[in-house]
């Protein structure tokens, strides 16, 4: 509490709240001999370029941090757009060198993709429908034949609830609670069904405007530029990461949808109903890496094990699969992505984490293209090479390299 004495002792026109300092006091350090901080050195160095750059950049960090989490909303539909167009730009290119007009091939193309992707539902509609109207069914009969192999589990779970129940035998009585029923899965992860068209739409109409655009923004960029020798360069740069990007999404596209074709041939042989809806899932879950292959393989088991005669025969079903995605993750991405292209596990992982985090399970299977466009981006531009080479795997030179060094 501040007394009257502290008041009186406060210089003029000082307020009263000021704490009262002595400008002649020195501290004492803790340890005979420690280092004596040098406060006008802390303050210079705080106020110095390098220490206003450090705060400033943080600062713009998270507010690029708290601007993709609330604007997700507005975010997102561009984001798809984007990758989307660098998926197709290359064909509206060659539709534009047989004399189309750019504006007609990208209504050529985005017809084309509408009519892939509605062929594709209308044909897994119905397998979709007597799967999800099959679901009660399955697990019961998933569960049945599991008992057996849970059981142990079954009976320390009704030996701990025994043990909770008389442990809470004395205990007064607690109030009813209202519980709110939480939203369905499929509302938490793509929102109501509203937001969805009025998202798809909006995808849809700014993919063609990207694609009808062509090289105008690359255009634009060159016209404001005031060198010559920055003109070529911001052209070099975008002509490379467009062709890098599109080359990148390309591939990944083609390599999951070959691995869904894999593995609907895998579930056919494997006589499970459904194929088609298989290979399908798996080439959309495998845009997730890890928790897509961890899911489809769960999936498969509950599945397998209605329709195989032994637990132990539906367990080569997964295992198949797991098979064939460690092929591909090990053998065939690598071989066509090349080492360039290639992301490190951590990263990825790390990436995959933080777009969950902040777009939910649409950011999820956004994650790697996002993350393997950042690295391209950043292996093009000679400021950010750094960032690139750590999101980069690590090859063969490198191993032996460091091994050299060590």
């Amino acid at each position: 509490m501040l007394t009257d004495a502290d008041a009186r002792r406060a210089p003029s026109g000082a307020s009263v709240l000021a704490p009262d300092v002595d400008p002649t006091a020195r501290a004492t350090p803790a340890e005979p001999g420690a280092a004596v901080p040098d406060l006008a050195k802390s303050a210079a160095g705080l106020a110095s370029p390098r220490g206003r750059s450090v705060g400033m950049t943080i600062l713009v960090v998270l507010a690029l941090l708290y601007t993709l989490y609330f604007a997700r909303d507005f975010l997102m539909p561009i984001t798809f757009a984007l990758l989307l167009s660098f998926l197709l730009s290359p064909l509206v290119r060659a539709l534009a060198r047989l004399r189309i007009p750019t504006p007609a091939g990208a209504a050529l193309v985005l017809l084309a993709l509408l009519a892939t992707i509605g062929a594709a539902g209308y044909g897994l509609a119905g397998p979709m429908e007597s799967l999800a109207a099959s679901a009660p069914a399955t697990l019961a009969t998933a569960t049945t034949k599991l008992r057996t192999v849970l059981k142990p589990l079954a009976r320390a779970s009704a030996t701990a609830a025994q043990v909770e129940k008389a442990a809470t035998l004395g205990e007064p009585t607690k109030p009813a609670q209202v519980v709110v029923q939480p939203t369905s899965l499929i509302a938490r992860a793509f929102g109501t069904t509203q937001r969805l068209l009025g998202g798809l739409l909006e995808v849809l109409l700014l993919l063609y405007f990207l694609l009808a655009a062509g090289d105008l923004f690359l255009q634009k960029l060159i016209k404001v530029l005031p060198r010559l020798r920055d003109k070529r360069t911001a052209v070099e740069i975008a002509r490379a990461t467009e062709v890098s990007i599109s080359t990148y999404l390309l591939t990944t596209a083609m390599v999951n949808i070959g691995e869904g074709l894999v593995v609907a041939g895998a579930m056919y042989l494997w006589h499970m109903p459904n194929p088609l809806l298989w290979g399908a899932l798996a080439a959309a879950l495998e845009f997730i890496p890890y928790v897509g292959a961890t899911v489809m393989a769960v999936v498969l088991g509950v599945a397998s094990v209605t329709t195989m005669p032994s637990v132990g025969l539906a367990l080569l079903v997964p295992a198949s699969f797991l098979a064939i995605n460690v092929v591909q993750n090990n053998v065939v991405s690598p071989l066509l992505l090349g080492h360039r292209l290639s992301l490190n596990p951590v990263a990825l992982f790390v990436g995959l984490a933080f777009w969950f985090t902040i777009w939910g399970i649409p950011g999820a299977f956004i994650a790697v293209p996002l993350l393997a466009t950042f690295k391209i981006f950043c292996d093009h531009i000679q400021s950010l090479a750094s960032i690139g080479e750590f999101l980069g795997g690590r090859d063969d030179t490198e191993r032996r390299s460091t091994a050299r060094l060590l």
